[in-house]
């Protein structure tokens, strides 16, 4: 005889294997694949505008211009339009991402396998972005590279969404959330460093080729090693013996309800679009900064870029014990305060007769140190926030909350390309790039004031209780 519902109800759900505990070898296996998608996200970040957008001084070494130039509506140029479109349309694809992935029933895992499917066409989309089916300005360039931008991010959303979900899966301790935040964020800066190499290692290419030409092929170099990276994760954990598989059973809509009315979400998310902003506002202006207000060759970007990376790097142990001592709320909001600081002096930079060389170093110095912070603690602040709240509600929605961070940081590139783009072209031929890093700094003021409201303290209770 068949049972009934009354019976099956009753029958005893048996309980899921105990989780292990991920070691350090699991942590770095993991870095891994932020190492491959962080080259690629700072290629286009680091490299779109520089490419579609050229200088001058760009144009006078060879370089084409591919789609349409100048201020377009209300001061929006057409890479500005491009990629805010891009980012905000695709922005929205997040929380469906998010709460496919939460709900997903895959043998394998709700994460791992969205990660493997995503990680190839990520790699190859991003060549694609800088190649145009016309040599010189076209209307079809500009909708090509509209399209392939749009499909960068959705590709980077199914990689980042899930990936991000396994932080507080791995971290499931106070110390594993800030050790495995550490390793992704050494990994992240490796990975945004190799990418400011795409100008030294075109340089190394023939000549003759032309300049657009040696950047798509070292653009192509760069993406291969980045899917290779990016897929090491997929094939080296099992997602099942770390991570707690079971999937969420509300939808989409109800999901993503719930988490932004959680208070302390709110104030992390308004305070994460901001930085997004001025980081942004300030990656994408690295170059001009270098090359137009300080005077060096564009190849020294990478030169600077790797000097506050190293920096930054030496101040990780420092700051993975902080966090642990002080907590890692009086820190975040320290870290916005020094970004100010060096923002506002690099808007300056090139001026009163100091020499280049002091005004590079102000920049690399004081930027290592809030990039170490920023680079490692606000993923597990997240962390902190999800595991909270899935003791609160029983359910395990990772994937939501790191699918609404993804959101803000798209959307805060959007942005900072749309004032980027537009602000440097006001004034003279500097002028505009000192406002975009003026324009930042105050935007981080404002990030780390919202900061300071965070309640660090419940959070971290009702993970304890």
């Amino acid at each position: 005889m068949s049972e009934t519902p009354a019976t099956q109800a009753q029958a005893p759900v048996p309980s899921p294997p105990p989780r292990a505990l991920p070691t350090s070898r699991i942590l770095w296996l993991f870095a891994i694949g932020q190492l491959g998608w962080s080259i690629l996200s700072g290629i286009v970040s680091n490299w779109l505008v520089y490419y579609y957008q050229p200088s001058a001084d760009l144009l006078s070494r060879g370089m084409t211009t591919f789609i349409t130039q100048g201020a377009l509506v209300f001061g929006l140029t057409m890479i500005g339009l491009i990629t805010a479109s891009g980012r905000l349309i695709d922005a929205f694809l997040d929380p469906w991402i998010g709460a496919k992935s939460d709900a997903s029933r895959h043998p394998k895992g709700r994460r791992m396998p969205f990660m493997r499917w995503a990680a190839v066409p990520f790699g190859v989309v991003t060549t694609l972005v800088f190649i145009s089916p016309v040599s010189h300005e076209s209307a079809l360039n500009n909708a090509v590279l509209f399209l392939l931008v749009l499909a960068f991010y959705f590709c980077m959303t199914c990689y980042c969404t899930p990936y991000n979900a396994l932080i507080p899966e791995l971290g499931r301790t106070q110390e594993l959330r800030i050790n495995v935040s550490t390793s992704i964020s050494v990994t992240f800066f490796v990975g945004t460093a190799v990418a400011y190499l795409v100008p030294n290692i075109a340089a190394l290419l023939p000549h003759s080729w032309g300049y657009a030409t040696n950047f798509r092929v070292t653009v192509g170099i760069l993406s291969a090693v980045a899917i290779a990276c990016m897929l090491v994760p997929t094939f080296t954990i099992d997602e099942k013996r770390y991570a707690d598989v079971t999937p969420s059973t509300i939808g989409m809509w109800e999901s993503l309800s719930k988490t932004f009315t959680n208070r302390e979400f709110q104030i992390f998310i308004s305070s994460d679009v901001l930085y997004w902003i001025g980081l942004t506002m300030f990656q994408t202006g690295m170059p001009f900064y270098i090359t137009q207000l300080m005077g060096f060759d564009d190849s020294m970007t990478f030169v600077f870029f790797a000097g506050m990376t190293v920096l930054s790097l030496v101040f990780y142990p420092a700051v993975n014990v902080a966090a642990k001592k002080y907590g890692k709320k009086p820190l975040v909001a320290s870290a916005f305060l020094l970004f100010v600081l060096g923002f506002v002096l690099t808007s300056l930079s090139g001026q009163f007769g100091i020499p280049s060389e002091v005004w590079a170093c102000v920049m690399v110095v004081l930027a290592a140190v809030p990039l170490a912070i920023l680079g490692i603690l606000p993923q597990a602040v997240l962390a902190d926030i999800a595991q909270s709240d899935a003791v609160h509600t029983q359910e395990n929605r990772e994937g939501m909350f790191y699918a609404a961070r993804t959101f803000s940081m798209k959307l805060g590139q959007s942005l900072a390309m749309i004032a980027f783009t537009s602000l440097a072209l006001l004034g003279s031929a500097t002028f505009g790039y000192r406002l975009t890093a003026f324009v930042a700094a105050l935007l981080c003021l404002a990030g780390g004031l919202i900061f300071m409201t965070y309640n660090e303290k419940a959070t971290l209770e009702s993970i304890a209780s």
